[in-house]
């Protein structure tokens, strides 16, 4: 079944919304209390969602910062498309919900007493809690870069302060500079976001350092929507020519060649797998990835790094009465991406507010677009809708759309209004 790009966009959201919350629960009477960690994506999207479900939930989200920048459309910020400030987002909007929200960083979840702590001292009681810890980084994964190294070679894999950063050396860079990007491996947050931030790079050294470079270091033999990503750079950035000005180093399945594992802060150099050292006016390293600080602290990590959950409720399949969403979660067949973790929020949501009131879950559904603007009018995306399994055991797509390769200029240049109009319907979603 094949469903057009508009109609994704603008049905996707509704239908999991108003599929998986039908009318509000009824509640039962007795005090229900429900504390979310985390306010990104996942975390504010499920605060919103369990009030809408059932008003009579008192949630509590505990939140470190007072501000939340979105990671999708970040890359435009470097690429000079829109500002810093445009992406920042606050949570007087949840408060409007009768959502209680608390700046401060959660320093323990006590399964056994149900119980979530903070630094500053307070203990929040749940019935159920909900944790979106986001990501973190492996430090130890690329010799010579940690959080210290990372404020003056930023990954900004995390938007914000790093962001505005990474814009500012781009500035500063001479022209006929090299930028140097190093991805990292499977899996981790955002599978096309490098290689949109290459793009976009690309795109504002076009207009002011036309004899700029960029050379990525992959330690993957292949990437998200890469023919469609390849086909937007040969047409843009001359790629695979001799005057290409994106060039892409992939390593063979197995090997780590181009696998950036040193980092010389000082002379800002990196040396690969294949013992190859390449110098950088501009070096933007992202590490490899697992869940967030609490995830971890609460034990809700197994070997992997990430947390294992039954897809149907996001419970953790080590903690009862704890949920995970968002891209910390092993959500099986679905990415790490910031629609997925509106998506299972509001799945979560739903599930939490019928567990709370003594009902079964509904039966989920699930839901992700993706766009990447690769260029001025050029705009790529894939979109998809998905169930759970019978068994339980993964979430697979049943429907779902990609940019044709032969689309039009005019289908292109829809795609990128597409991705504006959804940034906007999603933080509204979520924020407001």
């Amino acid at each position: 079944m094949k469903i057009t790009r508009r109609g994704f966009v603008k049905g996707a959201g509704a239908a999991t919304a108003i599929g998986m919350m039908g009318t509000p629960y009824i509640a039962l009477g007795a005090s229900k209390k429900v504390v979310v960690v985390g306010g990104g994506t996942g975390g504010a999207t499920a605060a919103k969602y369990l009030r809408m479900a059932d008003p009579t939930i008192e949630v509590t989200l505990i939140e470190a910062n007072k501000h939340y920048y979105t990671c999708y459309m970040s890359n435009e910020v470097l690429g000079g498309g829109r500002s810093i400030d445009s992406i920042k987002f606050g949570y007087s909007g949840l408060g409007s919900h009768g959502v209680k929200v608390v700046h401060d960083v959660v320093t323990e979840i006590d399964a056994k007493g149900k119980m979530v702590k903070t630094a500053g001292g307070e203990s929040f009681p749940y019935d159920r809690c909900i944790v979106a810890p986001g990501i973190d980084f492996k430090w130890d994964s690329i010799d010579g870069y940690d959080a210290k190294v990372a404020e003056d070679i930023p990954h900004a894999w995390k938007a914000g302060s790093q962001t505005v950063t990474l814009r500012k050396q781009l500035e500063a860079m001479k022209d006929g500079g090299t930028v140097v990007i190093a991805p990292p491996g499977n899996p981790f947050r955002c599978p096309p976001g490098p290689y949109e931030r290459a793009s976009q790079i690309a795109h504002y050294l076009k207009q002011h350092k036309p004899k700029s470079k960029i050379l990525i270091l992959d330690p993957k033999p292949k990437f998200s929507k890469m023919g469609l990503f390849t086909q937007g750079w040969k047409a843009l950035y001359g790629y695979e020519t001799d005057n290409s000005m994106i060039e892409w180093r992939g390593s063979a399945q197995g090997s780590n060649d181009n696998a950036v594992v040193k980092v010389d802060a000082g002379s800002r150099s990196v040396t690969t797998g294949f013992d190859d050292t390449v110098k950088a006016d501009v070096l933007n390293v992202i590490p490899n990835q697992n869940a967030g600080k609490i995830a971890f602290a609460a034990g809700l990590t197994n070997d992997s790094g990430w947390c294992p959950i039954n897809l149907h409720t996001f419970e953790s399949t080590m903690h009862k009465n704890i949920h995970v969403i968002g891209d910390a979660s092993i959500a099986k067949g679905m990415p790490k991406s910031g629609y997925a973790a509106n998506s299972e929020a509001k799945v979560c949501a739903a599930s939490v507010a019928a567990l709370l009131n003594g009902q079964e879950p509904g039966t989920p559904a699930y839901v992700n677009t993706c766009y990447s603007i690769v260029g001025k009018d050029w705009g790529i995306s894939v979109a998809a809708v998905y169930q759970l399994a019978q068994d339980g055991s993964k979430i697979t797509k049943i429907s779902g759309g990609l940019t044709p390769t032969d689309a039009t200029a005019e289908m292109r240049a829809r795609e990128v209004k597409y991705a504006h109009s959804w940034f906007t319907n999603i933080t509204n979603d979520i924020f407001m």
